[in-house]
C-alpha cells in the first residue's frame, strides 16, 4: 500500500491536488482512500490531504503515521513535525526555488524541490501552483500516468483548464529531466 500526505496552507490548492491525485489513481483501477484535515479552517493555516492507494481494498482506518511520499506546497511547512512522517526512503517533493543541497541540513531525506510558483507564472496561473506540483509529484512517484492526471485536471479544474494542464505537463517534464540528471 502506498500512503501519501500532501501539506499546504488553506487556499493553496492542496486539497484539490489531493482529490485530483486520488481520482487519477481510481481512474487507473486502484483502490483509494482519501481524507483531509483542516488546521484552523481558514486561509493560510496548514491543511493536509492524506491518500492511501493499493491494488486491493483498503481496510485500514487511521491517520497516516509513516508516508511513502510527501508533497509540501510551501517549504516553510517542511518542519520537524511534518518530517516525522518520513524516513530516508520517503519521497518528498517540495515547492521551492531552493536547490536540493539547501535542504541537506534537514537530515537524510529524499527531498526533490520544484519551483511550482515559477511554472505557474509561466503558464498564466499566477500563484496557483497545485497543477504544477501535481505534475512534478507524479513524475517523481512514477504513477499515475500523466495523461490520466491531465484528464482529471481538465475535467475538474474550475477555471483555466488548458493552463492547469500545461503547468502540470511542464512540471512533469522538468521533474523527469531532473530525475534523469539532464538538468
Amino acid at each position: 500500500m502506498r500512503e501519501i500526505v500532501i501539506l499546504g496552507r488553506g487556499g493553496q490548492g492542496a486539497q484539490t491536488a489531493g482529490n485530483q491525485l486520488a481520482q487519477a489513481f481510481f481512474a487507473e483501477g486502484q483502490y483509494v482512500q482519501t481524507f483531509a484535515t483542516y488546521g484552523g479552517a481558514r486561509r493560510g493555516t496548514p491543511v493536509t490531504s492524506s491518500i492511501r492507494v493499493d491494488d486491493t481494498p483498503i481496510r485500514l482506518r487511521s491517520n497516516i503515521d509513516h508516508a511513502s511520499a510527501l508533497l509540501c506546497f510551501d517549504d516553510s511547512l517542511l518542519d520537524a513535525a511534518f518530517l516525522r512522517l518520513a524516513d530516508a526512503e520517503t519521497l518528498i517533493v517540495v515547492n521551492s526555488a531552493k536547490s536540493k543541497a539547501q535542504f541537506a541540513a534537514l537530515g537524510n531525506y529524499r527531498i526533490l524541490p520544484v519551483d511550482g510558483k515559477d511554472i505557474a507564472r509561466r503558464n498564466n496561473m499566477g500563484k496557483v501552483v497545485n497543477s504544477a506540483l501535481l505534475g512534478a509529484f507524479v513524475a517523481a512517484l512514477g504513477c499515475p500516468d500523466i495523461e490520466t492526471v491531465c484528464d482529471v485536471i481538465n475535467s475538474s479544474a474550475p477555471a483555466k483548464k488548458q493552463e492547469n494542464v500545461a503547468a502540470c505537463r511542464e512540471a512533469f517534464r522538468l521533474q523527469n529531466s531532473m530525475l534523469e540528471g539532464v538538468l
